[in-house]
């Protein structure tokens, strides 16, 4: 693999460090090697002590010497294959395409492999669980700063909510949350503070000026600082009174995910999972059609696996071909959206094991605030 372990969350699996620049790695033998620039030797020994650590410094002084005026990683990645009389590599379906050219001009035969390149990644260890907990806390801090801020509004005579005398819009509301977030250690992104028909697009971040007695959907998705494990949680509130028909939605969409969460196990099919909760939706009366040019009701998928990405496998959809294992971490987030009430959704993270699911989100679920 060449990447950085910032942002590729194999590289980050294989070394367990943050490494900001793309480097090399090989597994030779079963063993795993990174080539890394002399400012990151030190560091490294001390952080991947399971990976034997080459100084790229050391190599490219041998190509210059040879001949190579800039040697570039290519050329050192070359060199080491020659030395150990290899010929032939495999490497992750996201390899720089022009690299595997400049190989293949070397002579080395480079195969692509089918992801997963790490199967046991998806399943996440006791440590993992750890960590991935750790991020949800920090999520959770999050979201209770948001809804303190909410709690604390006063509703102005249009409805229109103000904080500190000032109109609250979910712009500010989201900067609140997004420096709880940062604060407790984490990296936030995608945070979502959208109401009204804005909150029935699931994706939207939401903007403008937050009315009393409408759902407010917020998201806190986010990466922890140290260890690059993600949380992600999701509740819906309103400022003052919730409608009957807006309670009706909320308590049928929280009913759902504790049925989704009480199939979560060992060797049952993703896909029924979600079949499930589609089809409970649907028996009390919340149909999924187009309405008005856009469509309504249960229209995405209840969850999918979170740990060094915030979206990984399994995926738990209608069409997803994934069986849920024991070591598997998932979001559980069904939503139904309707446009003359707006949207509710509510997303935890849960842990599959042997015997049954454990929900690691520990923060309450309150409609009304």
């Amino acid at each position: 693999m060449v990447a950085d372990s910032d942002r590729d969350a194999n590289m980050r699996y294989a070394v367990r460090m943050f490494v900001p620049d793309p480097f090399i790695y090989l597994e030779l033998a079963g063993k795993p090697h990174i080539v890394l620039s002399d400012v990151e030797i030190d560091r490294a020994r001390a952080q991947a002590r399971h990976c034997r650590v080459l100084s790229l410094n050391a190599y490219q002084k041998r190509l210059r010497r040879n001949g190579h005026e800039d040697p570039k990683l290519q050329d050192v990645i070359a060199l080491i294959l020659k030395e150990k009389k290899i010929r032939k590599v495999a490497v992750p379906s996201a390899f720089p395409i022009g690299l595997a050219r400049e190989l293949k001009q070397h002579g080395f035969k480079v195969k692509p492999r089918k992801n997963p390149i790490f199967p046991n990644r998806e399943l996440k260890s006791a440590d993992e669980v750890k960590k991935i907990s750790a991020a949800l806390t920090m999520g959770e801090v999050g979201l209770s700063e948001g809804i303190h801020a909410l709690h604390n509004c006063k509703i102005g005579k249009k409805g229109e909510l103000l904080h500190h005398h000032l109109p609250l819009t979910s712009e500010r509301l989201r900067s609140i949350i997004n420096t709880a977030v940062i604060q407790a250690g984490g990296i936030p992104s995608q945070t979502i503070v959208a109401s009204g028909v804005q909150a029935c697009d699931p994706n939207e971040s939401g903007s403008g000026p937050l009315f009393a007695n409408r759902p407010i959907i917020l998201k806190a998705l986010l990466r922890s600082q140290k260890t690059g494990y993600h949380g992600a949680i999701t509740r819906t509130v309103v400022k003052g009174r919730a409608s009957e028909a807006l309670r009706a939605l909320y308590h049928t969409v929280a009913a759902g995910q504790e049925l989704a969460c009480a199939q979560l196990r060992d060797g049952q099919r993703a896909s029924e999972v979600h079949r499930a909760v589609a089809a409970f939706f649907a028996e009390q009366g919340y149909e999924t059609r187009r309405r008005d040019g856009r469509i309504q009701g249960f229209f995405h998928s209840v969850g999918f696996g979170v740990g060094l990405e915030s979206s990984e496998y399994p995926r738990i959809s209608a069409t997803s071909r994934d069986t849920l294992r024991a070591g598997h971490a998932v979001t559980v987030g069904p939503g139904l959206y309707y446009a003359d009430m707006g949207g509710v959704r509510l997303k935890d993270v849960v842990y599959v094991t042997k015997a049954k699911a454990r929900n690691l989100t520990k923060f309450e679920k309150v409609l009304e605030i």
